[in-house]
């Protein structure tokens, strides 16, 4: 099934089910906006990395308007729906300042394998407890799924596209897990290489070689 959707293109990667607030002020995205208010309609918001549009995005619905300014400027809360692709991208729509595409919806498999899924979330979890980090989870640990996790774990803005256009939860689970089980031992390098520095310039009882043996 393929429609067309106004696209508001922002240099992050949002991913279904996740929440992200924004503060409108670019005449086009205020005029986006107040268009999706009205009609009752959802946005896209496609990735841009290196100042290129990317082809995957994620479908946006408008969950409140936390603020409007007397000069229209707005903050909205908003949440990810369905990653799309877009086919055309329409770059003059009659009568708006904002751009359009033409996107369809590659079919999802949501369903993952539950116990690799909580490795993966004990493995973030001792992940953040080297890096000293409290980030809570969004929902139970019986019910996270990779998107939710996703920007928990210190993937590049690349890596998380690549994520994003991975239509296979058992899929994204081996991503998650193999970007795990690299950075986590180079986290516990570092640490180690943390206590080395500490420990230069303390006294040291060592003992002599003797050059005779």
């Amino acid at each position: 099934m393929t429609n067309f959707i106004p696209i508001f293109p922002l240099g992050i990667v949002l991913y279904p089910g996740e929440e992200l607030n924004l503060h409108i002020f670019e005449p086009r995205y205020k005029q986006l906006i107040q268009d999706c208010i009205a009609k009752k309609k959802h946005f896209g918001i496609p990735a841009v990395i290196d100042k290129k549009m990317k082809d995957y995005g994620t479908l946006t619905e408008i969950k409140s308007i936390e603020r409007i300014e007397d000069n229209g400027e707005m903050d909205i809360c908003t949440r990810g729906k369905d990653v799309f692709m877009i086919l055309e991208v329409v770059k003059e729509v009659p009568e708006k300042l904002y751009s359009g595409a033409i996107v369809n919806y590659p079919h999802n498999y949501k369903s993952g394998i539950p116990k690799l899924m909580l490795k993966i979330v004990e493995s973030i979890r001792e992940l953040h407890r080297m890096l000293n980090v409290v980030k809570p989870f969004p929902k139970p640990d019986n019910e996270l799924k990779a998107y939710d996790v996703a920007h928990h774990i210190g993937l590049t803005l690349e890596e998380e596209y690549e994520l994003l256009g991975l239509m296979n939860e058992k899929q994204r689970q081996e991503f998650l897990k193999r970007h795990l089980a690299k950075v986590i031992p180079m986290v516990a390098e570092m640490e180690h290489l943390k206590e080395k520095v500490k420990l230069n310039g303390h006294f040291k009882n060592l003992e002599g070689f003797d050059l005779n043996v």
